[in-house]
């Protein structure tokens, strides 16, 4: 049995954690005293079959019967003016019936009370849902241990040997170094001597709303099929919007810009006639894409047993389960399954 050290306690490296129980002995790393405190712990927490695009949907739709337990249904609808018709033509050729139906204006004034004119375009994605974040990662770390994997929270790496064939970190050893640290993947990368593939985070926005009339509980979430903005309602009639912003960030415990929150602010109001009561919330998240904004999993070709798990974007949650899976198989030798990890492979970028 295999000596697996994980650095990274978020979605990434506690299912990697838990796919591997029984099967390696692992020890998992996490820089701060809780574990998922930061992208883990701050997504906007929805699971949606067309989110990351095509390639990304096999790895979300194997996943959905192990989130079950943890989905709550709230279908979503892609929306678009004039200007988005366009995208949302091709996002329902993408992704055709039956899981996009179109919606006519007066299905999606409906749906959205205090839709403003000229967002006159829809298609309806009704298996989308919320997750529950928080439980189904506090289970999957707990899979783990009750398997015998050690957490060490409040390790933060800086230095890493490897020596006669095994890793070296602080007072920890294994055969193989599982890279799920996130935004910080690259830089693990470099501490161990492995060329970095160029994982990049992202900053992403998200506040939270008192509004009026308030939002109702059964919402859909609302995409813009434009990539303006998301939002989706939460308890007490308030919601969660985001502008979808995506700047380059140094990888860092981010908080959001003012900027943005006015930004979308100003993108709601020219959605909806709901008047802003209060920004009671405000936060923001690291998303880290490879350069071609697909996950990586797989071992580097350095031959000294440096396994990638990182780039997952914004869809690390929801694909958690299948990716694991799959790249657990991978770190073990097993034979593939159901998912082709070709496009997620780390040879990519050998």
């Amino acid at each position: 049995m295999k000596d697996v050290l994980v650095i990274g306690a978020g979605m990434a490296g506690a299912s990697l954690a838990a796919a591997l129980a029984g099967k390696a002995r692992v020890t998992i790393l996490e820089a701060e005293d809780q574990p998922g405190y930061h992208s883990t712990g701050r997504s906007a927490a929805f699971w949606s079959e067309t989110y990351g695009g095509p390639l990304i949907k096999p790895l979300t739709s194997a996943s959905g019967p192990a989130l079950a337990a943890f989905l709550k249904p709230r279908g979503a609808i892609h929306l678009a003016d004039a200007g988005g018709k366009a995208k949302l033509d091709a996002l329902a050729v993408s992704f055709p019936a039956p899981l996009l139906r179109p919606l006519e204006r007066d299905a999606l004034a409906a749906a959205i009370p205090g839709l403003r004119r000229g967002w006159d375009h829809g298609l309806h994605e009704p298996s989308c849902a919320d997750i529950d974040v928080a439980a189904f990662h506090a289970r999957c770390l707990a899979l783990a241990r009750r398997a015998g994997a050690v957490l060490a929270t409040g390790l933060r790496v800086k230095e890493i040997a490897h020596n006669g064939g095994r890793w070296r970190v602080g007072p920890y050893e294994a055969d193989i170094l599982v890279d799920a640290a996130g935004a910080w993947a690259d830089q693990v990368a470099v501490m161990a001597g492995e060329r970095p593939i160029g994982v990049r985070p992202y900053r992403r926005t998200l506040v939270q709303l008192r509004v009026d009339p308030p939002a109702p509980a059964d919402l859909p979430l609302v995409v813009d099929a434009g990539g303006r903005f998301y939002f989706k309602p939460e308890a007490g009639g308030r919601i969660w919007l985001s502008p979808h912003d995506e700047t380059a960030s140094d990888p860092c415990d981010c908080a959001p810009e003012e900027l943005d929150v006015a930004v979308a602010i100003d993108r709601l109001e020219r959605v909806v006639d709901w008047r802003i009561e209060a920004v009671e919330r405000k936060w923001a998240g690291l998303r880290s894409f490879a350069p071609d904004r697909l996950p990586v999993y797989g071992f580097s070709d350095s031959g000294r047993g440096f396994f990638w798990c990182a780039g997952q974007g914004g869809f690390g949650i929801q694909t958690a389960p299948a990716a694991a899976d799959l790249a657990a198989g991978l770190l073990l030798g097993a034979p593939p399954g159901a998912i082709d990890p070709a496009p997620y492979s780390a040879a990519r970028f050998a």
